[in-house]
């Protein structure tokens, strides 16, 4: 039986923490943007860093683990 916890929170994760997909944040306008679907160096570095956050929070310090059985 594999782990599959860090494969899937990870997908989910950079999925949904893309810059200009859900939300942005510096936005170009104003401080968050929502559904912008556009990008810069500044969102890309604050969004690392919040996904690099968040998968170690989720696979270290909360443990998931997620068993598939055939």
């Amino acid at each position: 039986m594999a782990d599959w916890g860090a494969v899937f929170v990870s997908t989910v994760l950079f999925i949904l923490l893309t810059p200009g997909l859900l939300f942005q944040v510096p936005g170009h306008c104003r401080y968050v943007e929502f559904g912008s679907l556009q990008t810069s160096g500044a969102s890309i570095l604050i969004h690392s860093v919040i996904y690099f956050s968040l998968v170690a929070l989720f696979l270290v310090a909360l443990n998931i683990h997620v068993y598939f059985f055939k």
